[in-house]
């Protein structure tokens, strides 16, 4: 999910308005965006895009995924001074926010790793409108993994699908209805639901709402070839509980939903 130029366009009109006479400034300058609190920098290749439509170069300063302290220079610009004035809000919110976000994430990771090699962190479509391209590679640089990228992705069966049909009546309804490459992650709230749905054919049995015992015992009894997914209010403390237990995923909403930006400035040099 690239970010691409229609993208960038819509964000500085919205931004921008029609009348910005706080921009309209004479010369050439050169600024930086600055990290101004340690971090997992992402979101550049959103930047550039603002700023490649605005005509000014961009220089980068590290790149996506690397960690940075306070005071790293993360970008750099320079251009017709209306026009890098014209880039920098909308350029430091896109940075800042991903940045936010794969910081966490890689938080999540490293958090999963001391006591797991195998377990994914991944996210979920908890995402901004508009925003779900930036997010989603944010959360790549963190080390994470995207989950579905939107609902065409995978089938999920999820509660309300199961009080509409039941649960075996729903995978079979959405499994006739997929391709065969299409996998099927069914969301459940006891161990004795996760056995119901890898019998009626899940390939992802997602444990939703519940505690690392809970999810141990789902990976317990299911075949090896069933994937269990541990999911609901999982947050970077709780991530190695999991992991310990066997999930193999733990799908997390608040990487993209609730994680703050990580705090960066944008300057012009003198």
């Amino acid at each position: 999910m690239p970010v691409t130029r229609a993208d960038a366009e819509r964000w500085l009109r919205e931004d921008l308005g029609h009348d910005d006479v706080t921009n309209d400034l004479p010369g050439t300058s050169r600024a930086r965006l600055v990290a101004t609190e340690s971090g997992v920098v992402a979101g550049l290749e959103a930047a550039e895009t603002v700023f490649d439509v605005l005509g000014v170069p961009v220089e980068r300063g590290v790149q996506v995924g690397e960690r940075v302290d306070a005071g790293d220079e993360v970008l750099a610009v320079e251009g017709p001074t209306r026009a890098v004035l014209r880039g920098e809000r909308v350029a430091t919110n896109l940075v800042g926010h991903a940045s936010g976000i794969a910081t966490r994430t890689r938080e999540a990771v490293d958090a999963a790793r001391e006591v797991s090699e195998n377990t994914e962190i991944a996210a979920t479509r908890k995402t901004t409108p508009g925003l779900r391209g930036v997010e989603k590679r944010a959360v790549r640089a963190g080390g994470g993994d995207t989950h579905r990228l939107d609902a065409s992705h995978m089938v999920m069966v999820k509660d309300n699908h199961i009080a509409a049909y039941g649960l075996e009546d729903a995978i079979e309804r959405f499994r006739e209805n997929a391709s065969f490459a299409t996998r099927i992650d069914v969301e459940v709230e006891s161990v004795d639901a996760a056995e119901r749905a890898a019998d009626a054919g899940a390939d992802i049995v997602l444990v939703d709402n519940a505690a690392p015992e809970t999810v141990g015992e789902a990976r317990e009894r299911l075949d090896a070839s069933v994937l269990v997914e541990a999911s609901g209010g999982i947050g970077v403390a709780d991530v190695a509980e999991y992991a310990a237990a066997g999930a193999d995923v733990v799908s997390m909403g608040s990487l993209t939903h609730s994680t703050p930006p990580l705090d960066c400035s944008f300057r012009l040099l003198e």
